[in-house]
């Protein structure tokens, strides 16, 4: 029953660093990579709904991050490309519901944080020609938009480039993506914002009292947008003790968000990290560990995207009812994008 609904269902991942591991690959591997390493995982995941996040590693910060941010869209064009029977880029909702009516995996491509287009606000335009459908505008640190959450003790919001990016994002039909911003940044986008915000891979502050989770009134000012809440699955974000970064304290904070921002409202954002370090050499994002987080922390089973039946079974076995495990796996996600990307 568990198989049988999970492989029914639209499941959707709005965060999976997988573009990091296959573009730093030399280009004429990028979709024999991506079909070799991460398709097969993608499947045995049921992943019908896959949001690329373009990130930028510090290495190429501030000078590179242009660059790089076009060449990792351009890497995902290119995976897209040369394995057109399995995946395609979807720039709109027709163009998801097509690629899942023929049995295909739909990729929307996102930016987390914006390092490449910082202050220079009509790149957003020039992203959004290139596939961009939703993004953020910090990541842990500060940025000329905003500050990320690292910075919460500056109070800041955004900047007066940070509300034009909103704006601008707002016209061209981007979706805003609130993970990983400061939280009077959140404040200060709730409050501007005329369209719905998601948070694409963030936990309960309730359960783990973390800057990079949400507290409960922020996860129902995001709902009360019509937005939604995708769980973060990276074991420290769940849990302070390694003891405790199990599938249920996952199931804990998903069935907690469920709770505060109701069952429309919830989804999967995983953030498998450890499986992308695994693929880079030298390993990225070292700034994590000097934050005291280890970045290939991982629920046992839930390293990589194979492991996703876990949550359906799970959910089920707490007694959640079909019809809402089926909205947190991806119906919910699937709604959302539909609605925004219109």
């Amino acid at each position: 029953m568990t198989l049988s609904l999970h492989q029914r269902a639209v499941v959707a991942d709005t965060h999976n660093d997988l573009l990091m591991a296959v573009s730093a690959r030399p280009p004429q591997q990028w979709a024999s990579f991506f079909r070799e390493r991460w398709l097969p995982q993608l499947v045995d995941g049921g992943v019908d709904l896959q949001i690329l996040p373009v990130f930028i590693d510090d290495q190429y910060r501030p000078e590179g991050a242009l660059r790089q941010t076009l060449r990792m869209i351009e890497c995902a064009h290119v995976l897209a490309e040369g394995n057109p029977d399995h995946v395609r880029i979807c720039l709109n909702a027709a163009d998801i519901d097509r690629t899942l009516d023929e049995g295909k995996i739909a990729l929307v491509i996102a930016l987390e944080s914006m390092p490449g287009i910082d202050a220079d606000v009509e790149l957003i335009s020039t992203v959004h020609r290139l596939g961009v459908r939703v993004a953020s505008i910090a990541h842990f640190g500060r940025t000329p938009l905003a500050d990320g959450s690292g910075e919460d003790a500056t109070g800041s919001g955004l900047t007066s480039h940070g509300i034009a990016a909103l704006q601008e994002m707002e016209r061209l039909g981007i979706v805003f993506d609130v993970s990983h911003l400061g939280a009077s940044g959140v404040a200060h986008v709730l409050e501007q914002a005329t369209r719905p915000v998601m948070a694409t891979h963030s936990a309960a502050r309730a359960l783990r009292d973390h800057h990079r989770n949400l507290t409960d009134d922020q996860l129902r000012a995001v709902a009360a947008t019509g937005g939604v809440i995708c769980v973060n699955f990276f074991a420290p974000f769940l849990a302070e003790r390694e003891e405790d970064m199990t599938l249920d304290r996952l199931l804990d904070h998903i069935e907690h968000v469920v709770s505060v921002a109701g069952i429309d409202h919830v989804g999967l954002g995983p953030d498998f990290i450890r499986e992308v370090m695994d693929d880079l050499t030298p390993p990225c994002c070292e700034g994590l560990n000097a934050r005291g987080v280890n970045p290939k922390s991982a629920i046992p089973g839930l390293a990589g995207p194979a492991g996703l039946p876990m949550i359906t079974e799970g959910l089920l076995a707490r007694g959640l009812p079909e019809k809402d495990v089926t909205k947190i796996i991806g119906g919910n996600v699937h709604r959302f994008l539909g609605e925004q990307l219109a």
